[in-house]
Order: C-alpha cells, then sequence, then structure tokens
C-alpha cells in the first residue's frame, strides 16, 4: 500500500515515514551551489517540502537522503546553522504581528546557539528591532562555529497576501481587520520586510545560503532593494522542475498507482494517463516548456481514487476574485496572447491589471514561445483550472439562481445529440434565472459588454466537456464555433437586434466557408438577447449556412 504525503510538508516525516517521495534532490543539489535565491510557485505545489528538504540538507542529516540522487553528489555534509522563517505562521492581521513573529525566531536561535541578544541602550531587555538582532546572530554564531549560517524564508509574501485577503479599503468583508487599518499594515508589514531582507545584504560574508518562496513577486515596494539581488529562479530552465511532478516522474514513480486508478475508473491506463494529463497536467515555468503536473491533485487522486478538481476546490484567494472583477477588461482576454515576460512577472499591489497574480497564483502558465519577439503565449494550464475558474467566474459575475454545473451537462448533451430547441431553451432559462440587479443598464456599451462576457464565459464553461474552437476566419471572428465529434455549431449574437441580422452576419462573413468540405452536419444559429428582458429574444437555425 503506498503512502501519500497529502499535507505533508517535512521531509523527515515523509522519509522516516516511508511516504512515496518524488527525488527532487539532484535538484536540490544544483541550487545549492549558489548562494541567494527567490523562487515562485502557486500554492500547494511543494514549495515548504523544498524548503524543509534544504533544512535539513544543511544541516548535514545525511540519514535521511540515504536511497537518493544527492548521495552520488555530495561528499562532505557539512552542518551549517540553519534559520527558517515560516510566514505561514504568525499573526501578520495585527499590528505588531509580523515583528513578533521575526523576532521569536531570531530569539530561540540565539537561545540555541548561546549567542547573547542585542540589548536596548537603558538595558531594560533585548533590543527590539529584527534585523539589528539577526546580523548580530549571524556575525557571531560565524564567529563562533567558524560556519557560516543559512536562512530559508517561506511564502515571504504571505504578510502582504493575509492583508489582501481582507477586503480593499471600501469593503469591510472581514471585522477583524477593518478597511481604515488595512492600508496601514500593509505599509508597516511592507516596510518591516524590505528592513528585514537587508539584513542578508549587510551580513552576506556570514551567509552561506539564502533562499525565498512566495507565490507573488512584488515590485513597486522594493522588498528587495537592500538585498543582493535575489536570483529569480522562477521562470528559468535550470530549475522548472524543482516543484511540481514531470511526466517521466509520473509515469516512473506512480505506475502503480495509475493502473489503480484506471481499474478503479474501469478504462485502460493508457485512457488514465489521458485523463490525467487533460485534467493535471499543462503547467510550464519556462520556455523549454516541459511539462509539470499539479502535486496536489495527483496525490489527492491517487490517495483518494477518484479524479476531482483537488487544487481549485482548496481554495482561490480572495483578492483575487475582486482584482478580475474589478478589471477594465474581462478575464478571459487575457488567455491565448502573447505577452513580454515583464508584463507577467512583477506583480503591483495596487495595480488595476490582475494579469501577473492570475499568472503567479497558477490560473495561467506559459504555453508557447515566440523566440524571434521573446514572448510568451499564457493560458490555462489544464481542464481543472480552465473549468473552475471559470464556474467561479460565472456565479461571482452572473450570480445565477441556476446550478451552473448541471447546466452544462445538459447544454453538451443538447449539442451532442443536436437538439437545438433543447439549447435554446438552457439559454434563455440560465439567463432568465441571473438577477436583474446584475445586469447594467447605463449605456449600450456597457449592456453590449455584459452579454458578450456572459456568453464567453457559458461558451468557456462548455469547452471544458467538448470542442470549442475561437476561430479567426478570413472575413472576421465569428462570435464562437462549437464542435462536437458528430457536429458543428456557429453561434452569432445581436443585442436588441434581430435573429435574422445575426443569421446575415455569418452568411456576410463567410463564417461557414471553412467547414465547405467537413462531412458533419453543419448548424447556423442566430440570436438576439433583449436589454431589457435580459434573456434570449429571438432564435433561429439553419441545418447549413445562409445562403
Amino acid at each position: 500500500m503506498v503512502n501519500y504525503p497529502i499535507g505533508i510538508q517535512d521531509f523527515e516525516k515523509i522519509r522516516k515515514g516511508r511516504y512515496v517521495y518524488v527525488d527532487k534532490t539532484g535538484l536540490v543539489y544544483r541550487l545549492t551551489r549558489g548562494s541567494v535565491y527567490f523562487l515562485g510557485r502557486p500554492r500547494r505545489f511543494g514549495k515548504s517540502l523544498l524548503v524543509s528538504t534544504l533544512k535539513y540538507y544543511f544541516e548535514g542529516r545525511r540519514d535521511l537522503f540515504e536511497g537518493l540522487k544527492i548521495m552520488e553528489l555530495e561528499k562532505e555534509w557539512q552542518k551549517h546553522p540553519v534559520f527558517l522563517f515560516d510566514f505561514n505562521l504568525g499573526d501578520k492581521k495585527k499590528a505588531g504581528g509580523l515583528d513578533e513573529y521575526l523576532l521569536s525566531v531570531i530569539g530561540k536561535g540565539e537561545q540555541e546557539y548561546g549567542i547573547a541578544p542585542l540589548m536596548k541602550a537603558d538595558g531594560s531587555g533585548p533590543l527590539l528591532d529584527a534585523p539589528m538582532r539577526l546580523a548580530n546572530l549571524l556575525e557571531q554564531l560565524h564567529r563562533k562555529t567558524g560556519q557560516q549560517s543559512v536562512v530559508l524564508v517561506d511564502e515571504y509574501d504571505k504578510p502582504l497576501l493575509d492583508l489582501l485577503e481582507t477586503g480593499s479599503a471600501d469593503d469591510d468583508t472581514q471585522p477583524e481587520v477593518r478597511p481604515a487599518q488595512k492600508d496601514a499594515l500593509l505599509a508597516k508589514n511592507r516596510e518591516t520586510l524590505k528592513n528585514f531582507f537587508s539584513t542578508f545584504k549587510a551580513a552576506d560574508a556570514h551567509l552561506r545560503f539564502v533562499l525565498l518562496t512566495g507565490i507573488t513577486k512584488f515590485s513597486q515596494v522594493s522588498m528587495f532593494s537592500g538585498v543582493n539581488q535575489p536570483d529569480d529562479i522562477s521562470i528559468d530552465a535550470r530549475f522548472e522542475a524543482i516543484c511540481g511532478i514531470t511526466e517521466d516522474e509520473l509515469y516512473s514513480v506512480f505506475a502503480d498507482s495509475i493502473a489503480e486508478l484506471a481499474e478503479a475508473r474501469g478504462c485502460t491506463v493508457e485512457q488514465m494517463k489521458e485523463e490525467l494529463k487533460l485534467r493535471y497536467d499543462g503547467y510550464h515555468f519556462c520556455d523549454k516548456l516541459t511539462d509539470i503536473y499539479n502535486p496536489f491533485s495527483l496525490l489527492n487522486a491517487f490517495a483518494k481514487g477518484k479524479i476531482k478538481d483537488y487544487w481549485f476546490a482548496s481554495g482561490t484567494p480572495s483578492f483575487l476574485i475582486r482584482l478580475l472583477s474589478k478589471s477594465s477588461e474581462d478575464v478571459m482576454q487575457y488567455t491565448g496572447r502573447y505577452y513580454d515576460e515583464d508584463t507577467f512577472v512583477n506583480y503591483k499591489a495596487d495595480a488595476t491589471t490582475p494579469l501577473p497574480m492570475i499568472f503567479q497564483s497558477g490560473y495561467l502558465t506559459i504555453k508557447d514561445v515566440n523566440r524571434r519577439f521573446n514572448t510568451y503565449l499564457l493560458d490555462f494550464p489544464n481542464r481543472e483550472v480552465r473549468e473552475g475558474l471559470t464556474t467561479l467566474l460565472l456565479g461571482n459575475y452572473l450570480q445565477p439562481k441556476a446550478d451552473s454545473k448541471s447546466w452544462v451537462t445538459d447544454m453538451v448533451d443538447a449539442l451532442e445529440t443536436a437538439d437545438l430547441d433543447l439549447v435554446r431553451r438552457l439559454f434563455t432559462s440560465f439567463l432568465a434565472a441571473t438577477p436583474y440587479s446584475m445586469r447594467p443598464k447605463k449605456t449600450q456599451e456597457q449592456r453590449e459588454q455584459y452579454f458578450h462576457y456572459t456568453f464567453y464565459l457559458l461558451m468557456r464553461l462548455i469547452s471544458c466537456y467538448t470542442v470549442y474552437t475561437e476561430k479567426q476566419l478570413s472575413e472576421g471572428r465569428a462570435d464562437c464555433i462549437i464542435e462536437t465529434p458528430k457536429y458543428v455549431y456557429i453561434f452569432e449574437f445581436k443585442l436588441d437586434g434581430t435573429a435574422d441580422e445575426a443569421l446575415q452576419q455569418i452568411k456576410d462573413k463567410g463564417y461557414a466557408t471553412a467547414y465547405a468540405a467537413d462531412p458533419r452536419p453543419l448548424y447556423c444559429i442566430g440570436a438576439s438577447f433583449s436589454s431589457k428582458t435580459g434573456t434570449v429574444e429571438e432564435w433561429k437555425a439553419l441545418s447549413s449556412w445562409p445562403g
């Protein structure tokens, strides 16, 4: 029986508990040849386990690494003082909470190694200045042991993200931090982090290795301005697979698990591999485009014997949803486009453009690279993320009374059997169930944008279960083209227009011409939405293209 380390982030516990472990120690050894690094990865992607592995390595715990790749590489196993600052701990939502946590870790280090803390000028107690205390501790330890220290900072951005979770200045959603307090706390935590990280530069001679991990890479707060600039390996080809599970690792380490899951699902091993790939694969962390599977979802699927959206269901940051809802662009417009690296690498906490946060949080990933212009194509990594985020946005944007999951199931069945009357009724009923208060009423442009985005989200959700393409045709782009194994559908919609006008546009633009030689039956559907009723006003379907 395989023990899956779900929720276990301690390397020692995994090794001693005989949990399955994907050997990343070859990459760990390569990482330790450097000095100061920053690594950004989505939540639940193995960052904390990596930090724990480094901790035991630098503590010289050779016994935990027997049988792993690093044993072929490391010959000396020197022991260094290691200080782990885990920002998942401590209360960062109260004034002074971050300082208290930093001082507690430093105080334990002083006590463990017998280093006297710096004292206040009046001698009344230890100095309450974390950067100065840490710098003194690192210097004194170097003199005492002859060894440089190691500092590991896990989830460095948590003191900021936790506060962003509490809402914006005009959104009092979580009373434990009032909106009036939030900006002040954010500013204080930023300054605390900046001063703390500046210690690494001041104490450079006493440091063997530094790693900071997190989700986001904040840019405008200049938290790293006082540091020997960390080597950002977030999209570095050398370390693309240091977190997550590659396809080779999946097929070698989890071969029996795949076979067991296939048997439970009543399919072949090859079919199960394809299902796992569609659902959990697709992350790329550099321009080599090595496929990385989501480790949290994979382990849960194997342990529970069921394919579900485990990673997405584990929680989406509320501040990300607020960013998306306040963006001047439809979030789906960020997908399937090429960007310069700087556009999605650095996140500004006060930005109105959510692209960097969407990418760094794992909801978009690199799908292609244009090496001529050095730009990156960003899109959803896999079905789990595409379906989950679309459903979440649909619920947040429309707040429909209808159950979107069952609606999509019925819609897919209708499309796969060419039941166009049911397709019409499903669209009509869903839109009719959307609260009137959700529909913008001020300008024609707002109304058109609302209906366009609504339809776009619905089609994106359907696309999780059947083939969906946004085809740029010779004379323009159709509102939507859906291809099932047996049928092709071309949709064109008009707001406060007529179904005939929509069908005429399909004809005039020649949207159906690309399918003239396709053996599948083709349906052209023209529909009009009413901004007054909020639902389908007219609907016409032709079993061939107009004209």
